[in-house]
């Protein structure tokens, strides 16, 4: 397992595992980031890092991306 993070543009991965305080994983969970979800990495910008997650685009900054673990 890796942090989101450190995905490259382009790739897909597999969210395994989310990590922090209960309020940070339920709103990953309200924008769409679960366990088992299949997430693309658009790009990334600024430090910022842009998702692309079933039908939605999201963009999450470096710190939050680093409690992704794909």
């Amino acid at each position: 397992m890796m942090p989101l993070a450190m995905a490259k543009s382009g790739e897909t991965v597999v969210i395994r595992k989310i990590t922090g305080k209960d309020s940070i994983r339920q709103h990953l969970a309200e924008l769409g980031l679960v366990v088992d979800e299949s997430v693309t990495v658009v790009s990334e910008l600024g430090g910022n890092i842009i998702l692309q997650v079933k039908d939605s685009r999201i963009a999450l900054d470096r710190s939050m991306a680093t409690r992704i673990m794909v």
